[in-house]
């Protein structure tokens, strides 16, 4: 991969990074927002220190390590990639909290019309602000949207330091093991 500098991640401030999607998924997994090194590449979780493609690997989700680059493959598997606020930015303290409540109506407007199983939204912080639910915790929430239920996973941005990765791997099992459960029942 060519070596970005900061000039190139300063230029992908506020860039949309597309979508990873498609009907009916297993899994949609909702970032924050991108970051300036996803917007500079185009490839979601981007940042050498963000924890999402190792966890996944390790909870089950993917039979190999996949790199940011080979995303497109997670449709393969019925996961997909999607974020509640689109624009790029250097720190999610960056985004404002009408844009937050903005991102989360526009979501569920997505999820009601992608209909994923499950709704996994990576940040527990940013599921509180962009849904309003300011008691909510990791783990399944009592929200559904459409038919969709929705799961709160722990943030695998490298400053998540609460987490490691093998902690983060067994919520993102747990939620693998129920999106198992929704196929066969």
């Amino acid at each position: 991969m060519t070596r970005l500098t900061p000039a190139d991640l300063e230029a992908a401030r506020d860039r949309l990074v597309p979508d990873v999607v498609a009907d009916g998924l297993d899994v949609l997994f909702c970032g924050i927002n991108p970051g300036l090194m996803t917007a500079a590449t185009g490839h979601h979780f981007a940042r050498p220190g963000n924890r999402f493609w190792p966890v996944l690997h390790l909870s089950g989700f993917t039979p190999r390590l996949l790199k940011p680059s080979e995303q497109d493959e997670l449709l393969s598997y019925g996961l997909g990639i999607t974020n509640v606020v689109a624009r790029a930015t250097a720190r999610a303290d960056e985004l404002a909290p009408d844009e937050y409540r903005e991102g989360g109506r526009l979501l569920v407007a997505k999820v009601e019309r992608l209909r994923p199983r499950r709704l996994a939204v990576v940040g527990v912080t940013a599921y509180r602000s962009a849904f309003g639910e300011r008691g909510a915790a990791i783990g399944p929430q009592e929200r559904v949207i459409g038919s969709s239920r929705v799961w709160v996973l722990p943030n695998p941005s490298g400053l998540n330091a609460h987490w490691t990765a093998a902690t983060m791997a067994e919520e993102f099992g747990r939620l693998r093991s129920a999106a198992a459960g929704d196929r066969r029942g």
